[in-house]
């Protein structure tokens, strides 16, 4: 194995062992050295590849970010907020997204507590997730639509309510299939932000 593939390797075993020890203790209870001793690597090894925790933390966000990417590059994406489907595709994958990788998403909440830095990136993360799909509201006014409040704050509620709906599942104050869920969101979200019944 060559030296790349033996980084290539040690970087993924810090992120697997990252991951399963953010979801059984949360990411303020997990030290470097559970990481690194949970990978099976030497303690200095995490510092080869990130400069700390928040570095790792972002590191696996920017890997979810990426295969996000895919699935809204691909055919079944659309862009037209007057759709119910469109509505139902975006919640679907958000959902689902936010469900695989619970972890993260609440360890980033976690990191933010503690660290206003990170606070601050995740504040521009979500910022930048309004900003990619801004556009997405733009056929509202040829069909006399109108949102219920500013484009902005408008995908704020949308998003912000269904990170609040998978969090009572995860949490257990709210028992629903993925399919029931998303289905009540859709029809839920549709109606706000159109007056319309899907």
């Amino acid at each position: 194995m060559s030296r790349k593939e033996k980084s290539a390797e040690t970087e993924h075993a810090l992120k697997a062992a990252a991951l399963r020890l953010f979801a059984e203790r949360g990411y303020l209870n997990t030290k470097i050295a559970d990481i690194t001793t949970e990978a099976g690597r030497a303690a200095g090894s995490f510092y080869n590849h990130f400069a700390g925790k928040e570095e790792l933390l972002q590191a696996l966000l920017n890997d979810i970010e990426a295969q996000a990417d895919v699935v809204v590059e691909g055919p079944d994406h659309n862009a037209d907020f007057t759709d119910p489907d469109a509505v139902r595709f975006h919640i679907e994958q958000y959902w689902l997204s936010y469900r695989k990788h619970w972890a993260v998403y609440r360890s980033m909440q976690q990191a933010a507590l503690v660290n206003d830095d990170f606070a601050r990136q995740l504040g521009e993360f979500a910022k930048q997730q309004l900003r990619d799909i801004a556009d997405h509201l733009d056929g509202f006014a040829a069909k006399g639509l109108t949102l219920p409040s500013t484009p902005n704050a408008s995908l704020a509620m949308m998003f912000q309510l269904t990170t609040a709906m998978v969090q009572g599942i995860e949490d257990g104050t709210v028992e629903l299939t993925d399919k029931q869920a998303v289905d009540g969101l859709t029809r839920f979200i549709y109606r706000g932000l159109t007056g319309r019944d899907c």
